[in-house]
């Protein structure tokens, strides 16, 4: 069996946002204080005996959060074609960050947005 190491940084972010064509009040524009979870599974350490630095996670998570952070997600790229779900901005920060952080052993395993304390959803993509 081989072995698997999954590391976890939480970053967070303020947004307002409006659901196209939801048959409800989130139709209205309403914000919220995002909590995000980054999940990256290593496959080997590297010599200090790390799968990825903290460090280096905990930056980049920062850098595509903060291109969200007090602002109105329906005029960004891509919400302003796709409704700025939860589900969607999960899947946003899960490809921004592959294409920053994927290396041949480690890779963005998981995003989890936290749009309350009580309600979340987890992000993956089949790693084969």
């Amino acid at each position: 069996m081989s072995s698997r190491y999954t590391l976890k940084v939480i970053t967070d972010f303020a947004a307002a946002h409006t659901l196209r064509n939801y048959p409800g009040d989130c139709a209205k524009m309403h914000g919220h204080n995002w909590k995000v979870e980054v999940e990256v599974t290593a496959t080997t350490l590297n010599e200090v005996g790390i799968g990825m630095d903290f460090k280096q996670i905990r930056k980049e998570a920062k850098e595509v959060c903060d291109h969200l952070d007090h602002e109105y997600l329906n005029e960004l790229s891509p919400f302003d074609t796709i409704n700025p779900t939860a589900e969607n901005i999960a899947a946003y920060i899960y490809n921004e960050l592959s294409q920053r952080l994927n290396t041949a052993t480690a890779k963005i395993s998981a995003i989890t947005i936290w749009e309350t304390e009580r309600a979340c959803i987890r992000y993956t993509e089949n790693q084969e």
